[in-house]
């Protein structure tokens, strides 16, 4: 079944590109569990979204990495409480919190290097370290 929009921070997911079909879910729940489908499987379209830039479809793809179908969809499951309606926004809130992890793009790295007075230190400490090791060492008196 088609979804509704879902809003992720500045972008918005198209409804077009979320599926979810309700399926029974295991363990406890009595004679309710064999008749009701509350498991909820929520399916994003990753490669046929327009939502997502190259580079933050890309980064979705790392972070779901456990979460890809063969199809290059996002599958996310829940089966949390015994209510579908339930089920399905918690998996909606999982899907947006892992899109909204994409969207963070992260800092680049500018190297760096130790100063004079930081490698001049780290030289005096060795040195003194092989003194102070030198000078535990007895001499050979044989």
């Amino acid at each position: 079944m088609p979804s509704e929009a879902l809003p992720v921070g500045a972008i918005v997911i198209p409804g077009t590109d979320l599926t979810w079909t309700a399926t029974r879910s295991s363990g406890p729940g009595g004679q309710n569990v064999n008749k009701v489908s509350s498991r909820v499987e929520l399916r994003f379209d990753l490669e046929g979204t327009t939502a997502l830039g190259p580079a933050a479809k890309n980064r979705l793809r790392v972070l779901a990495k456990g979460y890809l179908d063969a199809d290059g969809r996002i599958l996310i499951r829940s089966e949390r409480t015994r209510d579908r309606q339930q089920n399905l926004e918690d998996a909606r809130e999982k899907l947006r919190e892992l899109v909204a992890r994409a969207l963070v793009v992260p800092k680049k790295r500018r190297p760096t290097k130790p100063s004079k007075g930081a490698q001049a230190r780290r030289v005096d400490d060795k040195r003194r370290q092989g003194v102070k090791k030198r000078d535990r060492q007895g001499s050979d008196a044989s």
